[in-house]
């Protein structure tokens, strides 16, 4: 009867269904995009392996305003070569550099790039954040120690600039520096990157330290990787003692760096990315509320409709139960149907943003039998007052109604 209702009022029924269509769509489009940003961000942290871990002067879950650093940040000491010395020192550290972070755009010949991140690093790089090196060298020591202007790019980057020139040996300027491409690497599939962040070269921490002016809060600070015997909690602690002892700290002190691992990380951006998916879903849930609205309103005037109908099921015996049973069941299955359409379509829109946005944006499971129980729910809870007001009908004057 419910299939019957909406086949017999298609375009009433089309409309209704088109609200409940666009808020589950809505909702899995959002857990398809935070899934799989999420999912990229953990495999891109498994790139450096679990060893890896970094010191910074002080560790924020949002940037710092470098001219205007609170007072607990501006009584710590700038990260220096010797902090990561000390750190090279520890037997459990395999390795230990400083490196840079800088924001700024690449040209060659008139044609530049995006602001996109250059790490100002040394020759263990890829074995910190993982990648491949396609063509050309790395850095040699000689262009570490004196701060050669060179520098290796990215693939991508490197296409974007030279297209199908070969960029090795030509000259670039890297926020107005002129440095000389040595090589040419490719990042880690995998890698998530923040629109706007995409990295686009590296050059030796020398040269960066010489050229340019950072922020020496936010950008700089030290890699570090443990032995692969050694657990990360031990060579963390080791760490934070040769640190300590280096900056001569008494006994009770407090530190004047931060150590962040990689699970410091993964816990901040899981919580940033789901207060995301929160927000996401509130938003969309507008879309599934107003969809319910008209689930009501298109029931109310169902009910109106057939008045003459439940007077005369009614007057053959039909309960108070039935009534109320039989227009629930219409609203579910409006909503049902709504929500079917729904979850293909958002289907399709995480394969048209996987494309776009280049991640792997799987629909998690869990969000597509939300999707189909929060339809249902709508059709229910919204299509009670009209089923109560057709089951509570007076079945004679339901009978006189025209």
């Amino acid at each position: 009867m419910a299939l019957e209702s909406l086949r017999s009022n298609k375009l009433r029924s089309a409309l209704t269904i088109l609200g409940v269509v666009i808020g589950v769509a809505t909702v899995m489009a959002m857990a398809s995009i935070v899934d799989g940003i999420r999912g990229q961000i953990f495999n891109a942290m498994n790139t450096a392996g679990p060893s890896a871990f970094y010191v910074m002067r002080y560790f924020s879950q949002t940037p710092l305003n470098p001219d205007n650093l609170p007072y607990e940040v501006r009584i710590r000491p700038v990260l220096r070569q010797e902090d990561a010395k000390a750190l090279s020192a520890v037997p459990q550290i395999q390795y230990a550099g400083l490196w840079v972070q800088l924001f700024m755009k690449m040209e060659y010949q008139g044609v530049s790039t995006q602001t996109v991140t250059v790490y100002g690093a040394d020759q263990h790089y890829m074995d910190i954040l993982g990648g491949t090196l396609l063509r050309g060298r790395f850095f040699s020591p000689a262009d570490l120690s004196g701060g050669a202007a060179v520098a290796v790019l990215e693939a991508e980057s490197a296409e974007r600039l030279f297209g199908q020139i070969n960029p090795l040996g030509r000259d670039i300027r890297v926020g107005g520096v002129a440095l000389t491409v040595i090589g040419i690497y490719q990042r880690p599939a995998n890698i998530f990157e923040p629109p706007g962040q995409q990295i686009g070269a590296i050059i030796p921490f020398e040269t960066a330290s010489h050229n340019y002016h950072y922020d020496q809060t936010n950008g700089l600070f030290i890699s570090a990787k443990a032995w692969p015997y050694v657990p990360v909690p031990d060579a963390k602690d080791m760490a934070i003692a040769a640190l300590r002892n280096a900056r001569r700290l008494h006994p009770g002190a407090p530190n004047t760096f931060d150590v962040i691992t990689q699970d410091q990380i993964l816990d901040t951006i899981s919580s940033l990315t789901t207060a995301f998916f929160a927000v996401m879903v509130a938003l969309s849930s507008v879309a599934l509320l107003v969809g319910g609205i008209g689930v009501m309103a298109i029931m109310m005037v169902s009910v109106t409709d057939r008045t003459r109908e439940i007077g005369v099921r009614k007057a053959l015996g039909a309960t108070r139960r039935e009534i109320l049973w039989q227009f629930l069941v219409e609203a579910a299955t409006l909503t049902l149907v709504g929500g079917l359409l729904g979850i293909v379509v958002g289907l399709l829109l995480g394969l048209v943003l996987r494309h776009f946005l280049n991640i792997s944006a799987g629909v998690p499971v869990w969000a597509t039998l939300m999707a189909t129980l929060v339809s249902v729910g709508i059709g229910l809870t919204f299509g009670i007052y009209p089923a109560n007001r057709a089951a509570r009908m007076d079945p004679v004057e339901a009978l006189r109604h025209e």
